[in-house]
């Protein structure tokens, strides 16, 4: 995100590197990873049965730096609109957006059946809007930047297709989602989410951008720490359970969570080149990826966030284990290395539950 208006939470702690003492990774598996091989990965975090196991940073990041989750925060704006339905602010996903939205009286655009887009559309990257980020064949949010009101913006995108039928990754579907929050909950985004998600989950160090009006992005641009990314992670492999409290219902993590759109033509392991692997397709739910990573020795199914640059929470259920990368690989296939990483250095020494 460029011209971008910041709310900061905490001061910045000077860079420090940090790697725990003891994990379970014999040296010779994280020896490269330390050493350089990777230089685009900037930290990673591993627990297992949520324990930390292994912690390293890289390029000046520590364990109290923020860092950019760019993408990967809409699998947490997912998370937002669980809570608020789990809490009867809004109905079910089935309900029609536009009607969360009085105060802009009108719309424009109104083309292929646009008043009757659902909140489930959103979700699924399925709104039907003149967007096209994935392939950078039409990324609507350069020119969001560009304007004052980025949910209005969003709401008045001209329409490619029929709501439901055609999936277009962009930043504006998830923009509107937090639109959704606001109109009926009530509450300032921000407060709404940290009294339900981040303070019950002890995350208290930010940075969240929002724009001139003071409508906060929810489709990246959010500083946080990977301790604190593993939380988000934990709490999905948790089935919404965080220290004996149910954060979330179980029913919405597996409903946002389950593969619904096959991307096309797509591989994450593919992309990153891991050798001695069987690339999979790469699945889409509601702003949360499904991936199994297929060797001759394993065969794991990982739910997880994904951000421009190598940024990932990471979740696999049969090993009760969460990963988090974060990276600076920014529009290279690099960003897909941590693939590797989990595939060749952390899986294999990983004992089931």
């Amino acid at each position: 995100m460029r011209n971008l208006i910041c709310i900061s939470l905490v001061l910045l702690i000077p860079f420090t590197s940090f790697s725990q003492n003891k994990s379970i990774f014999p040296d010779t598996a994280m020896q490269a990873i330390e050493k350089g091989k990777y230089p685009n990965i900037d930290g990673i975090v591993v627990a297992q049965h949520n324990k930390i196991i292994y912690e390293h940073y890289f390029n000046g990041l520590s364990k109290n730096s923020l860092h950019d989750t760019r993408s990967s925060f809409k699998s947490i704006t997912s998370l937002l609109m669980g809570i608020a339905i789990d809490k009867g602010y809004i109905k079910s996903v089935n309900e029609k957006v536009y009607t969360f939205f009085p105060q802009y009286r009108s719309f424009k655009n109104l083309e292929h059946n646009k008043l009757d887009m659902t909140i489930k559309d959103l979700l699924e990257m399925k709104a039907g809007f003149d967007c096209e980020e994935w392939n950078s064949t039409k990324d609507c949010e350069d020119e969001m930047e560009l304007t004052k009101d980025w949910l209005k913006f969003s709401l008045d995108l001209p329409m490619a297709h029929k709501p439901g039928t055609f999936w277009a990754y962009n930043s504006s579907a998830p923009m509107v989602i937090g639109g959704i929050i606001e109109s009926a909950t009530k509450m300032p985004l921000a407060k709404f989410a940290e009294t339900f998600l981040f303070k019950p989950l002890g995350i208290t160090d930010y940075r969240w951008t929002k724009d001139p009006t003071g409508h906060f992005m929810t489709a990246g641009s959010f500083y946080m720490k990977p301790i604190d990314m593993q939380k988000i992670g934990q709490l999905v492999l948790n089935k919404g359970m965080w220290q004996n409290k149910q954060i979330l219902s179980k029913r919405w993590i597996e409903e946002s969570t389950k593969p619904i759109t096959k991307i096309e033509d797509f591989s994450n392991v593919g992309i990153s080149k891991a050798k001695h692997v069987s690339p999979q397709p790469t699945y889409y739910g509601y702003y949360w990826y499904n991936e199994k990573m297929v060797t001759d020795q394993f065969s794991y199914n990982v739910v997880f966030s994904s951000g421009n640059g190598g940024q990932y929470f990471m979740s696999i259920a049969d090993l009760d284990l969460v990963v988090v990368f974060t990276g600076n690989s920014f529009g290279s296939w690099k960003s897909k290395l941590p693939f590797e990483v989990l595939i060749k250095n952390i899986l294999p020494y990983v004992k089931k539950k």
